[in-house]
């Protein structure tokens, strides 16, 4: 990224997994989105007087706030996609046009988006947009950053989903965040790839719903039928309109939690017999477990 030979000859200051950012895009076909990206650091610059480009003390104080405050537990819009419609007096509120020929609405306030000079939601363009937010806040001694966004590196199945959470206080009740998450299944002591395969595929770009937050169903011009959810949170008022057929309806809470018990119950009914235990995970290295 930074490959000229005036910053081969930097100093340079490095922190790989200094944070993951959990958060949801749009996508021409997808839809909506849930991701969780590891970011890594690298500083350039000349030492300062302590012989450090950054001290490693500030990086999470600094740098982490940065991007968590930009990307994390927000809705990235690529905002040169030719499918975009927005209101003009309320910027914050748009359409978003499918391939399929279905949309997407949305509605809320101004922190829970991103806007990204971009026609797609891609690692590289979402780097470009942190890069230049560090530069701005950073010392002067640092004159090059790169950021790099990778997925973790996962041994089995996994899904990407979406949900709100309104109850929340933290930004987790932002209606369209994410998350891209494994899932372990054993069933009688042992792992049940079959079963987790199932359920990722099940899984695969959905927003989990809940069903206290639906406001209407209905039929679109399009032949499809839509919900739209809606809740006022401490932040503000959210809306969120989505094709049916890419929502998965929960009774409760989309909690991680609520999340892990509702497979496990489900999967208690369809094994009466067997023992169940349900690892879910919320993004990287965190979530949790259900046994029945």
């Amino acid at each position: 990224m930074h490959s000229n030979r005036a910053s081969s000859l930097m100093d340079h200051l490095f922190v790989d997994n200094l944070t993951v950012i959990d958060f949801a895009y749009l996508h021409a076909t997808r839809g909506l989105v849930g991701e969780s990206w590891i970011v890594d650091v690298v500083l350039g610059g000349e030492l300062d007087e302590q012989g450090m480009v950054f001290d490693f003390s500030n990086v999470k104080r600094t740098i982490k706030q940065v991007i968590d405050e930009r990307v994390d537990h927000r809705l990235v819009i690529p905002r040169d996609y030719p499918g975009l419609n927005r209101q003009a007096d309320t910027p914050d509120t748009f359409t978003w046009q499918l391939t399929d020929g279905s949309h997407i609405d949305h509605s809320s306030p101004d922190e829970a988006v991103v806007w990204l000079p971009a026609e797609k939601v891609v690692p590289s363009a979402v780097a470009r947009l942190l890069e230049d937010e560090l530069k701005a806040v950073l010392p002067g001694n640092v004159t090059s950053v790169e950021i790099n966004l990778r997925e973790e590196e996962i041994e089995g199945a996994y899904y990407h989903y979406v949900h709100g959470l309104k109850k929340h206080l933290g930004n987790c009740q932002r209606i369209a965040h994410g998350h891209r998450s494994p899932i372990r299944i054993d069933r009688n002591g042992y792992r049940d790839y079959r079963l987790e395969s199932r359920w990722a595929k099940l899984w695969q770009d959905v927003y989990v719903g809940t069903e206290e937050d639906v406001a209407r169903r209905f039929v679109g011009d399009d032949g499809s039928t839509y919900i739209t959810f809606e809740y006022e949170a401490n932040q503000g008022e959210f809306a969120l309109t989505l094709p049916e057929q890419r929502v998965y309806m929960i009774d409760t809470d989309s909690t991680v939690e609520f999340i892990a018990a509702h497979i496990a119950d489900t999967l208690k009914v369809e094994f009466p017999e067997d023992q169940i235990r349900v690892k879910a995970f919320e993004g990287v290295g965190k979530g949790a477990i259900a046994c029945r």
